[in-house]
């Protein structure tokens, strides 16, 4: 999982600033959207319920950090 993941589903869940959650540097190949599998595994990482998480996950799909599940 990638830090800024990592940041992203701190920063939803923390209220950590949008600022602190952008100054962590990331390549090029691992900046958003990252994948929906990493985001659940992210959340139950953070102790989050399955359903808070897929609520939290679904969230940064709206804001363009996850990309959508696939169906």
């Amino acid at each position: 999982m990638s830090m800024a993941l990592a940041l992203a589903v701190a920063a939803g869940g923390l209220g950590v600033s949008a600022a602190t959650a952008q100054a962590a540097p990331a390549s090029p190949d691992q900046g958003p959207p990252f994948p929906y599998a990493d985001c659940i595994k992210a959340t139950a990482q953070h102790g989050e319920s399955k359903a808070y998480g897929k609520w939290h996950c679904d969230q940064l799909v709206l804001k363009g950090w996850v990309k959508p599940p696939k169906r």
